[in-house]
């Protein structure tokens, strides 16, 4: 109990020091989990913290908590709309596309440098994932974004590509231990983890928005608890009978945040902070078990495992697996490129030290290695790339309101729009008073370039304005059709 206020006294600086590292991160164009990862590794054993941790047990199980928050939070802000149309290609290269990495990766590494061929198709298993949070913390930090499909393409791919990382990581270590390939057994139990990893995911994510709406709790505050039991529910229960927890969790958020429940926008809010505290606590945790003097004797190892993944492994599996579509050749490299390694292949490491692997510890450090150069690497490179290869565009941010609104038990119907007022329109040049709105909808901001006027009755409104509008969606379809009016109604 003595330690107990060292151990709050630590914890708040690692915290503090990674939150503030963000800004850091922020400014160089860097993925904040790579400064993640270098606080945790100063503070550890071979830095000047000088905090000892080396139980991998406890890494994994940190890393799977956090990785169910961090996928479900991603399904939570991810809308099916934009994912519909690249739901195909997705899909493939979150399959295919990984084992193909997995594949190139493993002879290379058996053939080059003289692992077996077991430990080559482990190691390039644990690596064959990608981290989508980093590739877009990236262009976050330029004010970037990508043309067309492609970054909900890479969004997509990012956010279920795990399982199968996982899955193979698993099979290749049920080989090893084996000493035999099972693949009678190994494709169907893949098909049956898949299939109700997405089910389980797809049922439970409707049951929460049915539950959130019905419930009824007498206090706000307990509702971002329901939601972490949601979490937790998905990847437990999920797991238990035989699915793939990761996908479920992912499958659930995608549910639920495409769903209308009542403290939506707070759940929303409350799940994108866990998921940082998540992301942040396991790359901190991460850096802790690596020891960074070991990394100086698998520098040529590394280098020739990342230069390979980074350059031929990932660049031919995604050519192959968008072969006949829509996408540019151009898109097609920048998607190549935008490959890089996040928390997962780390954790994935994780498994040969619990399993007591000869070569775990330097699996382990080639892995930590390919990850650190990808990010670092790739990261910083992935932003000049997008421009030079011309699929860029401009990051637009949404407004920040001074007010917000929430759905709660009492008006569950009602929510808030952002309508704009178009040029040529019948509300250009009107006041608000003249516009002869339905009484049950109220306009409660009207954003004016980067100001926000009270949207009094006299208030002239201008091409461009838009008015923040709040009401049943009826009302806010009335509003919509008065405002976009092209010619003023007769008298």
């Amino acid at each position: 109990m003595t330690e107990l206020p060292l151990v709050f006294l630590v914890t708040s600086v690692l915290l503090l020091l990674s939150i503030f590292s963000s800004k850091l991160a922020e400014k160089f164009g860097f993925p904040a989990l790579l400064m993640f990862l270098v606080i945790g590794m100063l503070a550890g054993s071979d830095g000047p913290g000088g905090i000892h941790f080396d139980n991998a047990a406890t890494a994994n199980m940190v890393g799977t908590v956090a990785l169910a928050f961090i996928l479900f939070a991603g399904g939570l802000d991810t809308q099916v709309d934009n994912i519909r149309p690249v739901l195909g290609r997705g899909i493939t290269m979150a399959t295919l596309g990984v084992a193909l990495s997995a594949l190139f990766m493993g002879l290379f590494v058996h053939y080059v440098l003289g692992f077996s061929l077991q430990d080559g198709f482990l190691l390039g298993s644990i690596v064959s994932s990608t981290d989508a949070a980093a590739v877009f913390a990236v262009l976050r930090s330029r004010r970037v974004s990508l043309k067309g499909n492609l970054r909900t393409l890479l969004e997509l791919e990012s956010g279920s590509n795990d399982p199968m990382a996982i899955f193979l990581t698993l099979a290749v270590l049920q080989v090893i231990q084996q000493g035999s390939v099972g693949w009678g057994k190994l494709v169907p139990l893949f098909i049956i983890q898949i299939s109700m990893g997405a089910a389980g995911g797809w049922f439970l994510g409707k049951v929460s928005a049915r539950l959130i709406n019905r419930i009824r709790l007498d206090y706000a505050g307990l509702y971002p608890v329901l939601g972490t039991s949601i979490v937790l529910l998905t990847y437990g229960l999920v797991e238990k009978i035989g699915g793939n927890g990761f996908l479920a969790v992912y499958v659930c958020g995608l549910v639920l945040g495409n769903s209308d429940f009542i403290y939506k926008r707070s759940l929303l809010r409350f799940h994108d902070s866990i998921g940082w505290l998540m992301q942040i606590i396991m790359f901190l945790v991460l850096g802790l078990l690596v020891f960074p003097s070991h990394l100086v004797g698998v520098v040529w190892e590394g280098l020739l495992c990342a230069g390979f993944l980074m350059f031929i492994a990932r660049p031919v599996a995604i050519l192959l697996t968008l072969i006949g579509s829509s996408f540019s050749l151009r898109e097609r490299l920048l998607a190549s490129w935008a490959g890089l390694r996040g928390a997962v292949p780390i954790v994935l490491a994780t498994f040969p030290l619990l399993m007591g692997h000869p070569r775990s510890n330097e699996i382990f450090n080639v892995v930590f290695f390919i990850v650190l150069t990808s990010v670092l690497f790739q990261g910083k490179t992935l932003m000049p790339l997008a421009r030079f290869l011309k699929v860029d565009k401009p990051l637009l941010s949404r407004p920040r309101y001074p007010l917000e609104f929430d759905k709660t038990e009492n008006d569950v119907r009602n929510e808030t729009r952002e309508l704009d007022i178009l040029p040529g329109t019948f509300s250009v040049g009107k006041t608000i008073g003249q516009l002869s709105l339905p009484s049950d909808a109220l306009i409660l901001l009207v954003r004016r370039e980067k100001n926000f006027l009270v949207p009094r009755g006299q208030l002239t409104l201008e091409p461009y304005d838009t008015l923040l509008v709040l009401g049943e969606p009826d009302a806010l379809q009335k509003v919509r059709d008065i405002i976009n009016r092209k010619e003023e109604p007769a008298e």
